[in-house]
């Protein structure tokens, strides 16, 4: 068995939008999740499966934030060709903020995005994990239930290579 470094160790529980997204908004989140699990506890496995599906297509706060800011450049570029150069104002405050985002996992929509429950991607892929130890997809001895729940505890949540 590998032991793990200090950096990945690091990597693991490292997560930019968490870091800068108040306690209190984290721990509503993080008891949402856990209420979900707890719902999907005692349901069939087809029923978990829907739910793994639903996660599959849900979009986390990276994707949203691309997404809303490159539409918000463009509309600002296409906007100064009808209306004039001061429309490319909005792509300059937009790109840069995004480029901010990138690098201090920080900008102005993330509070307001994580105060309406939108999630990173690592959060989505915790409780599909903790959904498929529900569903059994895994070798395991002793409660399902609490082995799921623990699953979403930020410092033990999977990262994808």
């Amino acid at each position: 068995m590998e032991t793990m470094t200090a950096t990945q160790n690091t990597a693991i529980t490292h997560d930019h939008v968490r870091d800068n997204t108040s306690p209190a908004i984290n721990r509503r989140i993080e008891e949402a999740m856990r209420d979900r699990i707890l719902l999907y506890a005692n349901r069939s496995p087809e029923e978990i499966s829907r739910r793994i599906t639903e996660l599959d297509e849900e979009w986390d706060i990276e994707r949203m934030l691309e997404c809303n800011a490159s539409a918000l450049a463009f509309g600002g570029v296409a906007l100064s060709l009808v209306g004039g150069r001061k429309w490319l104002l909005l792509p300059a405050f937009v790109l840069p903020m995004l480029f901010y985002h990138a690098v201090q996992g920080w900008c102005p929509p993330v509070p307001l995005l994580r105060r309406f429950g939108v999630r990173t991607q690592r959060e989505i892929d915790a409780e599909k994990y903790a959904l498929r130890l529900l569903r059994g997809d895994f070798e395991q001895g002793g409660n399902p239930t609490q082995k799921a729940l623990r699953a979403l505890e930020p410092e033990l949540r999977p990262v994808d290579d």
